[in-house]
Parts: structure tokens; sequence; C-alpha cells
């Protein structure tokens, strides 16, 4: 197609003028009046496109020549100044019917420019281009810039240098339509302009949305049919095109729409409503369309980023469509907020029923640390990324509970009453720990039980260090549940070494006979023996807690060995099976799980540290 914008138009020769030759008679005002009849009928003549010869049919009046434009705006508020001066005089006067029809002949021609600038500049009146508009002018959002800045805009021949060429195409032509607008308006012909506005800028909303990713309208049927898999990709998809739907397009449209008929509050209203409200109130809807599918706990996280993202953005969302009119917009968004934190509510309660009821009935090797401490610390720890969505969630949501929680438990209970989300966290970890109590029965030793509790728990406190969960659960909470640990680790050691720790005299250095001596040595061999054996297979995941427990019970025996083996060696070297030395390199082997079942070395054949 040929460009045909840079075509100047050149003088035509003007119709038979209507206004008859001034008399002595007529006053100066009529006198006024006739020649801005006359003014304006030579140039809305020159710009008549019903004539498909003429030049005008195929060139912008606003693109050739921007003053001659303005000059036509302003001929056609004189016409319309004068229709009504003349209707006030003389109703019956033949020269209203001559100013009807120029009024609508340039309101045909103003109808036309309102349309190309529209198309033309579909992709510089985009939503960023005019919000950078709006960013730059010193006027807040939804206010209007005054009529000089406009006339800046548009015939301004010093522009800052910090405006891009596409940035100063978009004011241009906002201010065109500005004035195109204004003047239809006045003139009684915005029915026209509006009709034209909605068509193009509501098929560029529902494009824009189209090129985001954002389906129409998916059923909630349409979305349980699909998996998980699918359904959270569509998440991810809106998850991106909301924000840049609520910043940038609808924030657009809305300041383009108020800037064009800033003229008429009613006519801004309908046009941004009809353009936006529909597409608007599907973008909201799909939230509330996931929060209605079937909950699983594995469904909570995308859940809760639906929540914050509807939730950050309200406050735009109530000031964009702060209309009466696209109030169901805002209701849609709300009611969307609402039913995601309903869902929330019921995969927390259907979290913490699956831990109470796992129905895991087999032991974990070696005393390790249990799936479901893993599987339910990794999800909390998670949870906690979400503090301010789940603080409004479960704000007036009470914990359900027949007893309250033990003061005892939280450590500083005070710190946690200000906190629902706080509450809520300790409450699923302390259903946790008592799930794992009674998975203790599982186990027929003792120790391992004891081993098994200290290995589980300090997962957990490790997991709320490393964590945001730390931010909930104090510092109070962590150190009371690591003297926690202690504790089991303390209880393992009794019970997993006191066999071979009473096989020794009660005093080690004491003065006993060699046949006793000899005696106590092979108790000792026996005892150490079997409880390495039995505990080559146990395991300690955690280093510290690993290194911690392996220096303990070595301090302790080899205090007690040590003592007895320098006061009773001398003689006894056949019966001797271990030397103070071997018990530590034994002991560094344990608790990493290998399951050793072969005979342990004696001291004439030490093995000396392996280099785990």
């Amino acid at each position: 197609m040929r460009n045909v914008f840079f075509k100047s138009p050149s003088p035509s020769p003007s119709r038979t003028a209507m206004i008859p030759p001034a008399s002595p008679n007529r006053t100066l005002s009529e006198s006024l009046m006739d020649e801005n009849i006359e003014i304006a009928e030579s140039l809305i003549t020159k710009w008549d496109f019903t004539n498909v010869s003429s030049f005008a049919n195929v060139t912008s009046l606003f693109h050739a020549d921007p003053h001659e434009a303005k000059q036509y705006l302003n001929s056609v508020r004189d016409l319309q100044a004068a229709m009504q001066r003349l209707v006030t005089e003389n109703s019956s006067s033949e020269k209203i019917v001559a100013a009807q029809n120029l009024m609508q002949l340039a309101m045909k021609r103003l109808e036309k420019e309102f349309y190309q600038i529209l198309s033309v500049n579909r992709a510089n009146l985009d939503p960023e281009s005019v919000s950078a508009r709006s960013s730059r002018s010193s006027t807040s959002d939804f206010e209007e810039s005054g009529e000089s800045e406009e006339d800046e805009f548009r015939f301004g021949t010093e522009l800052d240098d910090s405006i891009s060429d596409v940035e100063r195409v978009s004011m241009i032509a906002m201010a065109d339509l500005k004035a195109i607008a204004d003047c239809m308006i006045s003139s009684g012909y915005g029915r026209e302009c509006v009709k034209i506005y909605k068509i193009i800028r509501k098929s560029i909303v529902d494009e824009s949305l189209y090129h985001l990713g954002v389906e129409r309208q998916i059923s909630l049927s349409h979305l349980q049919k699909m998996d998980w898999e699918m359904v959270e990709s569509k998440i991810k998809t809106w998850l991106n095109a909301v924000k840049v739907a609520v910043k940038t397009l609808f924030y657009g449209e809305r300041i383009l729409c108020d800037h064009v008929f800033s003229a008429s509050d009613s006519i801004r209203e309908s046009c941004f409503s009809e353009i936006s409200k529909e597409a608007a109130i599907s973008l909201f809807g799909f939230p509330e369309t996931v929060a209605k599918c079937k909950k699983t706990p594995e469904k909570m996280f995308r859940t809760l980023d639906l929540y914050e993202a509807i939730s950050e953005l309200l406050p735009e969302i109530q000031s964009i469509f702060s209309y009466e009119s696209t109030s169901t917009v805002r209701s849609q968004a709300i009611n969307s907020l609402i039913k995601l934190g309903d869902a929330v509510r019921t995969m927390l309660m259907d979290f913490e029923t699956a831990i109470q009821k796992d129905p895991s009935k087999a032991t974990v090797p070696g005393g390790g640390v249990h799936p479901l401490t893993r599987y339910v610390m990794n999800y909390i720890s998670l949870l906690a990324d979400y503090s301010g969505a789940l603080a409004d969630i479960v704000a007036d949501w009470p914990l359900n509970v027949q007893t309250p929680l033990p003061e005892s438990y939280f450590g500083s209970p005070s710190k946690l009453d200000d906190s629902p989300v706080s509450v809520r966290f300790a409450w699923l970890v302390l259903v946790l720990l008592c799930k794992l109590d009674g998975k203790v029965e599982l186990y027929k030793d003792v120790a391992l039980s004891y081993l098994f509790l200290a290995n589980n728990l300090q997962y957990v406190v490790a997991k709320v260090r490393s964590s945001n969960l730390k931010l909930f659960l104090d510092d109070d909470w962590v150190n009371k549940h690591e003297l926690t640990v202690k504790q089991y680790a303390s209880n393992y050691e009794r019970m997993g070494w006191s066999k071979v720790i009473s096989s020794l005299p009660e005093d080690p250095t004491a003065e006993i006979s060699p046949d006793q001596a000899r005696d106590c040595y092979k108790k000792f061999g026996a005892a150490f023996e079997e409880a390495y054996k039995k505990q080559s297979s146990w395991v300690v995941p955690d280093p510290k807690l690993r290194d911690e427990i392996k220096v303990s019970v070595a301090r302790k025996l080899g205090a007690s060995y040590g003592n007895f083996y320098e006061k009773n060696r001398s003689g006894l070297g056949s019966f001797v099976k271990f030397a103070p030395d071997d018990l530590g390199n034994h002991l560094s082997d344990l608790f990493y799980g290998n399951g050793s079942t072969g005979s342990v070395s004696s001291s004439s054949h030490s093995r000396g540290r392996r280099g785990h």
C-alpha cells in the first residue's frame, strides 16, 4: 500500500460562499459569526473526502499539516457556536441547514481521522508506551494534563531529549485523539468516535492477552481433566501474564481512555469498561477455577503463588478498575483470593491429617532420618517462604485442638502468641514429632530407638535453622529442641554402651588379681565386639551430631579402659584383644551404615582409621 500521509494538500477552490455580503444594517457580532462560518466552510470543504477524486480522500489532515488540523478543530468549534447563536436568534434561518450540512461533513472527516490515528498507531499506542507517557507527566495516574501540555506534545519543537521516537509519536497520537474526541463530543457526535475507539482498543486488549498466553474462560470440568503438570504449566503462564496485564496492559488502557475522553466522565467509564471488563474477569477468574479443583498437598505451593500474585496486585486492580461499572472485576479478584485462601486451609488440614495417618510400618535402616521427617520438614520449610500469604490466610483461623499446646514445647510462648503463622508451624512440627514417637515402638533395640529419635529431631532442628522457619520458631524453640537431641544421644550412649562400660571395674585403677584382670579383658573384648558389630549398620547422617556422639563415647570408654589397661597390661598381652588406640579406630568407623558383620580386629592386627 502506498504511503499517502506525506502528501501535502494544495489549495482547492472554495464552494460558493453561502454568507451574503455585509450590509450597513448588520451588527458587528453578525459579521463575526458569518466570518466564522465562512472560514469553517473553507477548511471543511477543503478536507471533504466524500468526493472520491479529492486529494483529501487519501491524505491525513493531522499527519500532513498539524497546524491546519488545529485550525480545523477551532473552526468546527466556531461553527458550533455560530449554529447555537443562529438557533437562538432565528431558528428558521436557512443558514442553520447549511451550517448543519457543514458540521456533518466535518464530523465525517474527524471520524475518519480518529480511525486512522487509532489504526496507524496500534504499535505506538501500546500500553507500555502509554504507561511511559503517564510516568513522565507531572500529574497523577488518572488525572488529565492541561491543554498547554497537549499543545507541547503536538506542536512543540523542543521536547526532552530523553523521550524516544516511539514515545514522542505516542504522545502526539494521544494528543490528537483527545483533541478530536473533545471536538466531536462537544458537537454532539461523541457516539461515533466512541464506537470506533471501543472496537479497535478492545481488539488490542484481547490480542495482547492472547500473546501473553492467557486462555479465555477455562472451565472447571476442562481443568479437572488435565493432569497436574499441564495445570501447573498454565499457572506458570498465568503468573507471568497477570503482572504484565495489570501493570502495563490494563493500566495503560485506563490511562489512554481517561486521557482521550477526559471531556466526559460517563464516556470514559463506559469505554474502559467495555474494552477491558470481559478480559479482566476472565483473567482474574482463572485462580478461582484452580482453587475449586481437587486439593492435594502437591498443589499447595502453586495455589499460594496464585494467592500472592493477586494479593500483591489487588491495590492496583482496585485503582485501575475503580469505576462502578467495573466493580465485577474487583469482586472477581477478591473472590479468587477468598477461594484460594479456602483451598490453602483445606490443604493444610489434609497435610496435618496425612502426617497423623502415615501408614508406614517399616523401620528406617540404622535408625536414620525417616522419609516422613524429610518430606514434612521440606514441605514446612517451603511454606515458610510464603509467610505473608499464610499470615493473611490463617489470621482468623485458630487451631482446632482439644487441649492447649504445652508452653514448655514452645520455649517462649509469648513470642508465638502474636503470630498465628508461628503457632501453625509449631503445631505441624509437633504433630510430626508425636508421629515419630509412635514409630519408635517399631525398633526392638532401645539404644537404636534413641538414635532414631536423635537423628530425626536433629534433622528437624537443622531444617529450622537453615530455612525461613527460624523467623517463626525462635531461638528459644531451637535451643530447647537441641537440648532434647543431646538427651536422646545421651540415652543412646547409656543404652548402647552400658554393657561395655560395666565389664570394667567400677574403679579401673583399683588393685585386682591377674585372674580378675584376665576376666575383665575377656568380658570387655566380647562386649565391645558385640556392640561394634551390632552398631556397624547404624547411621548418624548429620556430621556434627555424628562427631559429637563419637567423641562422647570415645571419651567415656577411653577414660575407663585406658586407666584399666595402664594398670593391668603387664604379662597379660595374649589376653588383651584391644589396645586403647584400637577403640578410637573402631569407633571412627561407626554411624556410616557400612553394615560390617566380620570379626573385629584385635590389637595385633589393628586396622587404623578409615578415610571417611
